[in-house]
C-alpha cells in the first residue's frame, strides 16, 4: 500500500506534493484547515481531502481515527508550518514565536505521535513506512530577523534527529527536506502579515528561486528510492542561494579567470 498523508496540503509546497504524488498513483489525503482549497485539490486530484488544525489534539485524534478506519498509511509528509515575522529577537512579539512553535515543532509531534501505530501496521516484508518532515535551511544556519522561525526549525530539526534514533532497528525511514528560498503565493506574505510589498521584495531580482514544483519533486523522488536507502537530511535551494542569508541577485555569470 503506497497511502501518504500530506499536512498543509492546501498550498505552496503541500499541494504540490499532493498533485505530484498522484500523478505517481500514490493514494494521497491532503490535510489542512481550509476547506475551499482542499475541496479544490481534491476536485483536481483525486485525493481524499481532510480539515484539520494541528494545533489542536482533539483534531490530530480525530484525523488518526480516520485514517485508521479508511486502510491506514504508509507515509506521513509532515509539511505544515509558516514563519511570522522578521523581528530581533529584542523585539520580537512573544505571540508570533507562540504560534511558530505550536505549527512547526508542537503540530509536527502531534501528529507523527498519533500516527505512527498506523505506520507501523502498514509495514510489508522487505518493505518501509516513512515519515517525511519538510523544514528549512533556517533549522541549519541562522540569520538576523530569524530568531523565532530559527530556533522552530532548529527544534524540529533535532526531533527528527531524536525520532531517528528512537526508531532505530524498525523498518521505518525518518526523511528530513530543508529548503532554501521557495518563491510560493503565500509564505512571505504570511511572513509579513499580509504586506505584499514586503513579500515580493524578498524575491526581488532573484534568478530562479525554488518553485514549491521543485520542492515537491525532491520529496516524491526521496520516498520512491529503495526501501533500504534513506536520505536522512536534504538541503535544496536555488543556485542564486549561498546561504540562508546570502543571496545573488541580478543574472548569474561566470566569472573571468583571474
Amino acid at each position: 500500500m503506497k497511502r501518504a498523508v500530506v499536512t498543509g496540503a492546501s498550498s505552496g509546497i503541500g499541494a504540490a506534493t499532493v498533485r505530484l504524488l498522484r500523478e505517481h498513483g500514490w493514494e494521497v489525503v491532503g490535510v489542512a484547515r481550509r476547506v475551499e482549497r482542499l475541496e479544490r485539490l481534491a476536485s483536481e486530484t483525486g485525493a481524499e481531502v481532510y480539515v484539520a488544525d494541528l494545533t489542536k489534539q482533539a483534531d490530530v485524534d480525530a484525523l488518526r481515527d480516520h485514517l485508521a478506519a479508511t486502510g491506514g498509511v504508509s507515509t506521513l509528509v509532515n509539511n505544515a508550518g509558516g514563519a511570522v515575522g522578521l523581528d530581533s529577537v529584542e523585539s520580537a512579539d512573544p505571540d508570533d514565536w507562540q504560534a511558530m512553535f505550536d505549527v512547526n515543532v508542537l503540530a509536527v509531534q502531534r501528529v507523527t505521535a498519533a500516527l505512527l501505530p498506523l505506520l507501523r501496521a502498514s509495514v510489508e516484508p522487505g518493505g518501509s513506512a516513512d515519515i517525511m518532515t519538510v523544514s528549512s535551511i533556517a533549522g541549519h544556519i541562522a540569520y538576523e530577523g530569524g530568531g523565532g522561525y530559527n530556533a522552530s526549525k532548529f527544534a524540529v530539526h533535532a526531533m527528527v534527529d531524536v525520532l531517528r534514533l528512537e526508531l532505530s532497528g524498525e523498518p521505518i525511514r525518518v526523511l528530513e527536506i530543508a529548503p532554501g528560498m521557495v518563491k510560493t503565493e503565500e509564505f512571505s506574505l504570511n511572513r509579513f502579515k499580509g504586506d505584499q510589498a514586503r513579500a515580493d521584495k524578498v524575491y526581488d531580482n532573484v534568478p530562479d528561486p525554488l518553485s514549491a514544483e521543485d520542492v515537491a519533486r525532491t520529496i516524491v523522488s526521496t520516498l520512491e528510492l529503495p526501501p533500504h536507502v534513506s536520505l536522512d537530511l536534504v538541503v535544496i535551494k536555488p543556485v542564486a542561494q549561498s546561504a540562508a542569508y546570502k543571496v545573488a541577485r541580478g543574472a548569474l555569470k561566470v566569472r573571468a579567470a583571474e
